[in-house]
């Protein structure tokens, strides 16, 4: 019989749009967990990837998470919804995890386990456990940069059909498991030659490096605003809250007024 902590998975939602690339796998791999299937035994039944996931318990006690996947290409794996999301990225995007993987390992062998990450190792965090990943026109994603949200949602919301957007950490993805509307992604573009998950895999893989995610090369994106994925976003006025479509700030620091604001 599944756990508890498995049986979360049975609250996950598989029309949910932003759930589209996944849900052939995914939804077959959570069903066999619910079954009685053993966590990493339903990620490893789910086909070939890189690594092997195994038990939360065979992770050596003192050695690093990441070290420990390089080293040994094993996944320790929880019962639940964060890692069960983690196997499914690796599913998906299997050269861009292990290449974040060879990436943590080699910031681990420089600097060791440090009280706090440092730049490059906190950027690799960053994207493993929050990035959505944007294949976009340039007119959309300067508005992005910029937060100019009536730009991005309203005037170019025609343009979103020439773009897309894969949500990549399984953090952000387990998250969206029960949705609010102040849930946000940090954006990394893709400039790969097709929209294809593959083709976004291979480029991702080419392209990470430690001292490009250390500059934090992100873009905040309330990831509800994107048109067609939460029905309250048909309305212009959803994009309104400044509380969630945060102003731009100026030099000084001080928040621009918003293209959604009133004079």
């Amino acid at each position: 019989m599944s756990s508890p902590a498995s049986r979360d998975l049975a609250e996950i939602d598989w029309t949910a749009p932003w759930l589209a690339p996944w849900r052939g796998r995914g939804e077959a791999m959570a069903g066999s967990v619910l079954a009685g299937v053993a966590q990493p035994d339903a990620l490893n039944q789910a086909g070939a990837v890189p690594v092997c996931f195994v038990p939360q318990s065979e992770l050596p006690a003192g050695l690093a998470y990441e070290k420990y996947i390089f080293d040994a290409g094993r996944v320790p794996t929880r019962d639940g919804l964060h890692d069960f999301f983690n196997g499914m990225v690796w599913h998906s995007f299997p050269l861009a995890k292990k290449r974040l993987n060879e990436l943590q390992a080699t910031q681990i062998a420089r600097t060791g386990i440090q009280p706090e990450r440092g730049p490059a190792r906190d950027g690799l965090t960053v994207f493993d456990e929050n990035a959505a990943v944007l294949r976009a026109p340039d007119a959309l994603w300067e508005a992005l940069v910029a937060k100019d949200w009536r730009r991005l949602f309203v005037d170019l919301r025609p343009l979103w059909g020439q773009a897309r957007l894969v949500l990549f950490g399984h953090a952000l993805l387990e998250k969206l498991v029960y949705p609010r509307k102040s849930i946000t992604a940090h954006v990394y573009r893709v400039c790969a030659a097709s929209h294809s998950l593959a083709g976004m895999d291979a480029w991702l893989a080419n392209d990470l490096n430690a001292d490009k995610l250390a500059r934090k090369p992100f873009a905040h994106l309330p990831v509800l605003g994107v048109p067609g994925w939460w029905a309250a976003n048909e309305a212009p006025a959803f994009y309104d809250d400044v509380s969630v479509f945060r102003l731009p700030k100026t030099s000084a620091g001080v928040p621009t007024r918003s293209a959604t604001e009133s004079p």
